[in-house]
Protein backbone atom coordinates (compact mmCIF):
# COMPACT_ATOMS: atom_id res chain seq x y z
CA UNK A 1 0.00 0.00 0.00
CA UNK A 2 1.40 3.41 -0.90
CA UNK A 3 0.73 6.51 0.60
CA UNK A 4 0.46 8.66 -2.31
CA UNK A 5 -2.90 6.36 -3.16
CA UNK A 6 -4.89 8.76 -0.93
CA UNK A 7 -7.88 7.42 0.98
CA UNK A 8 -9.59 5.54 -1.21
CA UNK A 9 -7.19 2.08 -0.76
CA UNK A 10 -7.98 2.41 3.10
CA UNK A 11 -11.32 2.58 2.81
CA UNK A 12 -12.42 -1.24 3.36
CA UNK A 13 -10.96 -0.87 6.57
CA UNK A 14 -14.09 0.49 8.08
CA UNK A 15 -17.22 -0.12 8.25
CA UNK A 16 -20.85 2.71 8.05
CA UNK A 17 -20.37 3.10 4.32
CA UNK A 18 -23.44 5.62 4.37
CA UNK A 19 -21.41 7.97 6.35
CA UNK A 20 -18.38 6.83 4.33
CA UNK A 21 -20.94 8.43 1.29
CA UNK A 22 -22.28 11.23 2.92
CA UNK A 23 -18.64 12.48 3.83
CA UNK A 24 -17.47 11.96 -0.06
CA UNK A 25 -20.55 14.05 -1.35
CA UNK A 26 -19.47 16.79 1.30
CA UNK A 27 -15.87 16.85 0.29
CA UNK A 28 -17.31 16.74 -3.72
CA UNK A 29 -19.77 19.61 -3.12
CA UNK A 30 -17.63 21.74 -1.35
CA UNK A 31 -15.01 21.35 -4.31
CA UNK A 32 -18.25 22.13 -7.06
CA UNK A 33 -19.34 25.12 -5.31
CA UNK A 34 -15.48 26.25 -5.31
CA UNK A 35 -15.06 25.78 -8.73
CA UNK A 36 -18.28 27.37 -9.87
CA UNK A 37 -17.61 30.31 -7.49
CA UNK A 38 -13.85 31.36 -8.77
CA UNK A 39 -14.36 30.61 -12.28
CA UNK A 40 -17.59 30.43 -15.06
CA UNK A 41 -20.44 28.31 -13.90
CA UNK A 42 -20.49 26.69 -17.37
CA UNK A 43 -17.85 23.14 -16.78
CA UNK A 44 -17.24 23.94 -20.64
CA UNK A 45 -15.82 27.36 -20.00
CA UNK A 46 -14.84 25.46 -16.84
CA UNK A 47 -11.98 22.92 -16.53
CA UNK A 48 -11.56 22.49 -12.92
CA UNK A 49 -15.90 22.42 -12.68
CA UNK A 50 -15.46 19.92 -15.19
CA UNK A 51 -12.66 17.85 -13.54
CA UNK A 52 -15.19 17.61 -9.93
CA UNK A 53 -18.23 17.12 -11.75
CA UNK A 54 -16.69 14.05 -13.48
CA UNK A 55 -15.72 12.99 -10.16
CA UNK A 56 -19.04 13.38 -8.69
CA UNK A 57 -19.94 11.67 -11.17
CA UNK A 58 -17.88 8.80 -10.95
CA UNK A 59 -18.54 8.64 -6.87
CA UNK A 60 -22.70 8.23 -8.25
CA UNK A 61 -23.73 11.63 -7.05
CA UNK A 62 -27.07 12.55 -8.70
CA UNK A 63 -27.18 15.05 -11.64
CA UNK A 64 -29.98 16.71 -9.49
CA UNK A 65 -26.73 16.86 -6.33
CA UNK A 66 -24.41 18.31 -8.79
CA UNK A 67 -26.87 21.04 -10.53
CA UNK A 68 -27.50 22.33 -7.11
CA UNK A 69 -24.32 22.30 -5.76
CA UNK A 70 -23.43 24.52 -8.98
CA UNK A 71 -26.48 27.07 -8.39
CA UNK A 72 -25.83 27.18 -4.69
CA UNK A 73 -22.50 28.77 -5.78
CA UNK A 74 -23.71 31.55 -7.60
CA UNK A 75 -26.74 32.49 -6.92
CA UNK A 76 -29.17 33.07 -3.56
CA UNK A 77 -27.70 31.47 -0.73
CA UNK A 78 -23.86 30.85 -1.73
CA UNK A 79 -22.88 32.68 1.19
CA UNK A 80 -19.71 30.14 2.07
CA UNK A 81 -16.49 31.16 1.74
CA UNK A 82 -14.26 28.66 0.96
CA UNK A 83 -10.29 28.72 0.80
CA UNK A 84 -7.50 26.43 -0.12
CA UNK A 85 -5.47 25.69 2.60
CA UNK A 86 -2.69 23.48 2.49
CA UNK A 87 -0.64 22.10 5.31
CA UNK A 88 2.76 20.36 5.48
CA UNK A 89 4.15 17.95 8.18
CA UNK A 90 5.49 14.91 9.00
CA UNK A 91 3.42 12.02 10.68
CA UNK A 92 4.06 8.70 12.66
CA UNK A 93 7.96 7.24 11.92
CA UNK A 94 8.45 10.93 10.14
CA UNK A 95 6.44 9.93 7.16
CA UNK A 96 6.45 13.67 5.14
CA UNK A 97 2.57 14.26 4.83
CA UNK A 98 0.58 17.37 2.70
CA UNK A 99 -2.81 17.98 3.47
CA UNK A 100 -4.84 19.74 1.28
CA UNK A 101 -8.25 21.45 2.41
CA UNK A 102 -11.25 24.15 1.42
CA UNK A 103 -12.23 26.01 4.66
CA UNK A 104 -14.32 28.89 5.88
CA UNK A 105 -12.68 28.91 9.10
CA UNK A 106 -8.99 28.66 8.48
CA UNK A 107 -8.53 29.02 12.41
CA UNK A 108 -10.91 26.14 12.81
CA UNK A 109 -8.51 23.88 10.25
CA UNK A 110 -5.62 24.87 11.48
CA UNK A 111 -6.31 23.59 15.06
CA UNK A 112 -8.16 20.42 13.94
CA UNK A 113 -5.15 19.48 11.74
CA UNK A 114 -2.35 20.23 14.06
CA UNK A 115 -4.63 18.46 16.67
CA UNK A 116 -4.53 15.50 14.73
CA UNK A 117 -0.96 15.55 14.01
CA UNK A 118 -0.36 15.82 17.61
CA UNK A 119 -1.90 12.87 18.77
CA UNK A 120 -0.36 11.01 16.33
CA UNK A 121 3.04 11.79 17.94
CA UNK A 122 3.73 14.23 14.27
CA UNK A 123 3.68 17.47 13.82
CA UNK A 124 2.88 20.36 11.25
CA UNK A 125 5.86 22.73 10.05
CA UNK A 126 5.75 25.66 8.37
CA UNK A 127 4.56 26.06 4.07
CA UNK A 128 6.88 23.83 1.64
CA UNK A 129 8.42 21.72 4.70
CA UNK A 130 8.16 18.82 3.38
CA UNK A 131 6.73 19.35 -0.89
CA UNK A 132 10.28 19.38 -1.91
CA UNK A 133 9.77 15.79 -1.29
CA UNK A 134 7.32 15.40 -3.66
CA UNK A 135 6.92 15.90 -7.51
CA UNK A 136 3.41 17.96 -8.03
CA UNK A 137 2.04 16.77 -11.28
CA UNK A 138 -0.99 16.13 -13.06
CA UNK A 139 -2.20 12.79 -13.33
CA UNK A 140 -5.01 11.38 -16.30
CA UNK A 141 -6.08 7.56 -16.49
CA UNK A 142 -7.78 5.48 -19.01
CA UNK A 143 -8.60 1.44 -19.36
CA UNK A 144 -6.07 -0.02 -20.90
CA UNK A 145 -8.89 -1.35 -23.66
CA UNK A 146 -9.12 2.92 -25.15
CA UNK A 147 -5.82 2.27 -27.32
CA UNK A 148 -2.60 0.46 -27.86
CA UNK A 149 0.45 1.49 -25.91
CA UNK A 150 2.08 3.27 -28.71
CA UNK A 151 -1.16 5.08 -29.69
CA UNK A 152 -1.71 6.44 -26.12
CA UNK A 153 2.19 7.27 -26.17
CA UNK A 154 1.65 9.30 -29.35
CA UNK A 155 -1.60 11.18 -28.50
CA UNK A 156 0.17 11.89 -25.24
CA UNK A 157 3.30 13.39 -26.28
CA UNK A 158 0.85 15.39 -29.31
CA UNK A 159 -0.95 16.84 -26.18
CA UNK A 160 1.97 17.43 -24.34
CA UNK A 161 2.54 15.03 -21.94
CA UNK A 162 5.78 13.97 -20.19
CA UNK A 163 5.01 10.54 -19.55
CA UNK A 164 2.91 7.56 -20.06
CA UNK A 165 3.17 4.43 -17.87
CA UNK A 166 1.15 1.69 -19.41
CA UNK A 167 0.18 -2.28 -18.57
CA UNK A 168 -2.87 -4.65 -19.03
CA UNK A 169 -5.07 -2.19 -16.94
CA UNK A 170 -4.73 0.92 -17.79
CA UNK A 171 -2.23 3.95 -19.28
CA UNK A 172 -1.63 6.57 -17.04
CA UNK A 173 -0.35 10.10 -18.34
CA UNK A 174 1.52 12.52 -15.91
CA UNK A 175 2.15 16.15 -17.42
CA UNK A 176 3.37 19.26 -15.74
CA UNK A 177 0.71 20.69 -13.59
CA UNK A 178 0.72 23.92 -15.87
CA UNK A 179 0.03 22.09 -19.00
CA UNK A 180 -2.66 19.74 -16.90
CA UNK A 181 -6.18 21.07 -18.75
CA UNK A 182 -4.72 21.43 -22.03
CA UNK A 183 -3.65 17.72 -22.20
CA UNK A 184 -6.62 16.46 -20.27
CA UNK A 185 -8.72 17.75 -23.21
CA UNK A 186 -6.48 16.76 -25.65
CA UNK A 187 -6.68 13.55 -24.52
CA UNK A 188 -10.47 13.48 -23.93
CA UNK A 189 -11.49 14.56 -27.44
CA UNK A 190 -9.41 11.78 -28.99
CA UNK A 191 -10.16 8.78 -25.93
CA UNK A 192 -13.52 10.23 -24.28
CA UNK A 193 -13.52 11.14 -20.68
CA UNK A 194 -10.47 9.92 -18.35
CA UNK A 195 -11.55 7.32 -15.58
CA UNK A 196 -9.73 10.07 -13.75
CA UNK A 197 -8.06 12.89 -14.03
CA UNK A 198 -6.25 15.28 -11.08
CA UNK A 199 -3.48 16.82 -9.70
CA UNK A 200 -1.44 14.72 -7.74
CA UNK A 201 1.25 14.96 -5.36
CA UNK A 202 3.88 11.90 -5.69
CA UNK A 203 6.55 11.20 -3.26
CA UNK A 204 10.25 10.75 -4.30
CA UNK A 205 11.20 8.39 -1.60
CA UNK A 206 8.91 6.38 0.65
CA UNK A 207 8.99 5.38 4.44
CA UNK A 208 8.57 1.53 4.57
CA UNK A 209 6.44 0.98 7.88
CA UNK A 210 6.01 -1.72 10.39
CA UNK A 211 2.51 -2.80 12.10
CA UNK A 212 3.31 -0.55 14.94
CA UNK A 213 4.05 2.19 12.69
CA UNK A 214 1.35 1.69 10.06
CA UNK A 215 -1.34 0.97 12.63
CA UNK A 216 -0.45 4.89 14.25
CA UNK A 217 -0.63 6.17 10.80
CA UNK A 218 -3.65 4.89 9.46
CA UNK A 219 -4.91 6.36 12.32
CA UNK A 220 -3.89 9.46 11.35
CA UNK A 221 -5.14 9.11 8.62
CA UNK A 222 -8.56 7.36 9.38
CA UNK A 223 -9.12 11.26 11.63
CA UNK A 224 -8.09 13.54 8.41
CA UNK A 225 -10.85 11.96 6.97
CA UNK A 226 -13.23 12.63 8.76
CA UNK A 227 -12.54 15.99 8.62
CA UNK A 228 -15.32 17.91 6.02
CA UNK A 229 -12.41 20.66 4.87
CA UNK A 230 -9.73 18.09 4.47
CA UNK A 231 -10.22 17.19 0.67
CA UNK A 232 -6.83 15.30 0.09
CA UNK A 233 -4.15 13.71 1.92
CA UNK A 234 -0.75 12.50 0.67
CA UNK A 235 2.07 11.01 2.01
CA UNK A 236 5.47 9.22 1.17
CA UNK A 237 4.49 5.91 3.39
CA UNK A 238 4.76 2.39 2.15
CA UNK A 239 3.09 -0.66 4.11
CA UNK A 240 4.11 -4.14 2.90
CA UNK A 241 1.65 -6.38 1.84
CA UNK A 242 2.17 -8.94 4.80
CA UNK A 243 2.01 -6.17 6.92
CA UNK A 244 -1.50 -4.82 5.41
CA UNK A 245 -2.90 -8.48 5.52
CA UNK A 246 -2.19 -8.50 9.29
CA UNK A 247 -3.59 -5.41 9.83
CA UNK A 248 -6.89 -6.52 7.73
CA UNK A 249 -7.48 -9.48 9.29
Amino acid sequence: MAGHSQFKNIMHRKGAQDAKRARIFAKLIREITVSARQGLPDPASNPRLRAAMTAARQANMTRDTIERAVKKATGAGGTDDYQEVRYEGYGPAGVAMIVETLTDNRNRTAGDVRSAFAKAGGALGETNAVSFLFNHLGAIRYPASVASADAMLEAAIDAGAENVESDDDAHEVTCPVEDFFAVRDALEAQFGAPETAKLDWRPTTEVVLDEDKAKALLKLLDNLEDNDDVQNVYANFDIPDAVMQRLSA
